[in-house]
């Protein structure tokens, strides 16, 4: 694939909401009527109007006396949240406010500062031991039991990573996959500018995998512009990975990849999804996939009737939507069950009961 070249005219999130000035009427339309997610709201009339259903014989998740909540607002740039099991509770990430917040499912207690400062951390997960993963600015890190951290990566291909993003840990062998889009390093809002003068800022994007026994780093993609939500398929015989490259490439396209995963190789990739809705295409940001199949992507830069939380079908189709006031950077399931489905979105935690069920454990 041809990639734009250092010279490429770069975008961000900035030059995005200055792209959206068309939508200003309509978004001064929508505000007029917007819902009201407030302390003092009144209660949402079932069926919550924000839960669409596109296909019907395919999405049976929408649940018909459940409502979309606000858990918590206040973040600068909501991002990352994995769940964990065992505590119960869930953490997520507020980049540029360098911190990381925890909500305790018990009684909905938030802790605003669970990490601070957190390194500008994104993404986080956790291993099959509970202990936590997490995606800092310049590496991979994990929170040991005894309280200490330990970097899990800090190079690859013998330079700096560009700033992971978010990770996934395999089963079976404990290996642990992360994107390396290097956002942390292109912004100093969220990061630190390390201004190389290139939109690549130590070496080409990549998807990269960690063994679990060794340590040895490799590189297994390096297809997407700029490769940042990761997830396996329900059955582990995929993987699939969000581009938000058209935030630095003007070549690349708002899509899903898709792997067939082989061992410790990924392999035939190829467009799986496709974000364009009614002419329309906002970024496919952070992702999970249900036991179904089923894979959840938070989406937004279009604005009201787009911004929120895409669902597709297992061959890309889309099936229905949960509609948000705010861009939605990334999502995971948690709760008991593991069928509520918490969405960081801009400045706030959403949450709402789904009828399914998370395939992986955060």
């Amino acid at each position: 694939m041809k990639h734009a070249g250092d010279g490429a005219k770069a975008f961000d999130r900035r030059t995005i909401l200055r792209g959206a000035t068309a939508l200003a009427a309509t978004a001064m339309a929508s505000d007029a009527v917007a819902r009201d997610y407030g302390r003092n709201a009144e209660p949402q009339r079932y069926p919550d109007p924000d839960i669409v259903v596109i296909d019907d014989k395919r999405f049976k998740a929408k649940v018909g006396n459940t409502a979309i909540k606000r858990l918590y607002t206040g973040c600068l740039w909501a991002e990352g949240p994995a769940w964990n099991a065992q505590g119960q509770y869930l953490v997520w990430s507020d980049i540029p406010a360098n911190r990381q917040l925890r909500y305790l499912d018990d009684d909905g207690h938030i802790s605003e500062q669970f990490h601070k400062p957190s390194n500008e951390a994104n993404g986080s997960t956790f291993d099959f031991e509970g202990r936590q993963i997490t995606a800092e600015r310049t590496r991979l890190v994990r929170y040991e039991h005894d309280g200490t951290i330990t970097s899990l990566a800090e190079q690859a291909n013998g330079k700096q990573l560009n700033g992971p993003n978010d990770m996934v840990v395999h089963p079976n062998d404990k290996s642990i996959w992360f994107t390396d889009p290097g956002y942390g390093a292109l912004s100093g809002y969220e990061g630190q500018h390390v201004n190389t003068g290139s939109l690549q800022p130590y070496q080409k994007e990549a998807v990269y995998r960690i063994d679990a026994s060794t340590g040895q780093i490799s590189k297994v993609a390096d297809e997407p512009f700029k490769p940042n939500g990761i997830a396996f398929s329900h059955d582990y015989k995929k993987v699939y990975v969000c581009d938000t490259g058209i935030t630095h490439y003007p070549n690349a396209k708002n899509i899903v990849w898709q792997y067939d995963l082989n061992g410790d190789k990924l392999s035939n990739p190829r467009t799986l999804i496709d974000m364009t809705l009614d002419g329309k295409s906002g970024f496919p940001d952070g992702m999970r996939v249900d036991v179904d199949g089923n894979i959840w992507v938070g989406a937004g830069w279009v604005g009201p009737g787009y911004d929120g939380v895409q669902i597709f079908a297992p061959d890309g189709q889309r099936i229905g939507q949960i509609l948000l006031p705010e861009t939605c950077a990334n999502l995971t399931f948690g709760g008991k069950k593991r069928n509520r489905l918490f969405m960081t979105a801009s400045q706030s935690l959403y949450a709402v009961y789904v009828e399914t069920r998370g395939a992986h454990n955060c």
